[in-house]
């Protein structure tokens, strides 16, 4: 998969792709439908997608909640899994946020990226002031000269598959509701950086992963599947996670601390992607550090008991 980073500079081999459009975060089973149907109008064309980085909500509120299910690493990996030839990731900026729904229509999809056909969700929004919808596309795109295809909103369970369902299913601590309507385990990607080994000192050594700018899932202790993407370590293991504050040990920045059953060796640097199956119980404060053991015992014999009948 190839990623271009800006529309006015595409090269003419990345060109005459059927391209699919939005934020995609998450690729959930909405954004898989209309990947989908990208894929079908493709007529033996390159399958596309056009995306942004920054968010475009991080872009105009960058003060705001972090509310993204994953960064761009993690998005751009799991899109070429779905068989992704050109992800044009392209930089959100003043320049991008300015335009019209007919300059966006105009400069960055028929002159810069000139696709073969475009598949947009019905709610798609573009354009200034987001003043732009799917069937102002389909209008700009019969005069420009690409096709425009509207893939209706996907339901599952009678609930409207969205990036802010998923987030509220994480936020209850329903990973498995998240894992329905995005098709796939929600997971954390990112390396492995240094802590403070407390984990190490209490029996159960810990990979430790910064969850700064992501959407906070409940904190707690949850049963996770691991993939270990590099290294000499690379492979898939079973494991315990806890995502919270580490109330037992002061006021800490949120982070998540995974323990991989049946694992020894160094893992820093690594980059791992962790997969949430179940919220086991809430982070708690023990009253001492014998209590938080004993619980992580029972929390890892749990957890794999979950994780062997999958």
């Amino acid at each position: 998969m190839r990623i271009i980073r800006d529309y006015q500079f595409v090269a003419p081999s990345d060109r005459c792709a059927s391209v699919a459009i939005g934020n995609f975060d998450g690729v959930h089973l909405g954004h898989q439908s209309v990947i989908a149907l990208a894929r079908e109008a493709s007529n033996d064309a390159p399958l596309g997608i056009l995306t942004f980085e920054p968010h475009p909500r991080e872009y105009f509120a960058p003060d705001s909640t972090p509310f993204r299910l994953m960064n761009s690493d993690a998005r751009a990996s799991r899109l070429e899994k779905l068989g992704v030839d050109l992800l044009y990731q392209l930089n959100f900026n003043p320049a991008l946020a300015s335009l019209s729904p007919q300059g966006f229509a105009k400069q960055v999809i028929s002159d810069g990226l000139r696709p073969r056909h475009v598949v947009v969700g019905a709610d798609f929004k573009f354009g200034r002031d987001r003043a732009g919808d799917a069937t102002a596309l389909q209008c700009y795109g019969t005069k420009m000269g690409f096709g425009v295809t509207i893939a209706p909103l996907l339901t599952a369970s009678d609930t409207t598959v969205s990036s802010t369902a998923i987030r509220r299913a994480l936020t209850n601590g329903c990973p498995r509701d998240a894992a329905a309507m995005l098709g796939h385990w929600h997971r954390i990607e990112g390396p492995v950086i240094g802590g403070e080994q407390r984990g190490r000192e209490l029996g159960y050594p810990t990979a430790n992963m910064s969850i700064n700018n992501l959407h906070l899932p409940a904190f707690g202790v949850y049963a996770v599947l691991v993939d270990v993407r590099n290294g000499i370590h690379r492979g898939s293991y079973q494991g315990a996670a806890s995502i919270g504050v580490r109330p037992m040990f002061g006021k800490n920045k949120p982070n998540i601390e995974t323990f991989l059953f049946d694992f020894s060796g160094d893992l820093y640097g690594a980059t791992l992607s962790v997969a949430l199956v179940d919220h086991l119980r809430p982070e708690e404060r023990f009253n001492s550090v014998d209590a938080l053991i004993t619980q992580m015992d029972a929390d890892c014999a749990t957890a794999r008991h979950i994780l062997d009948a999958l």
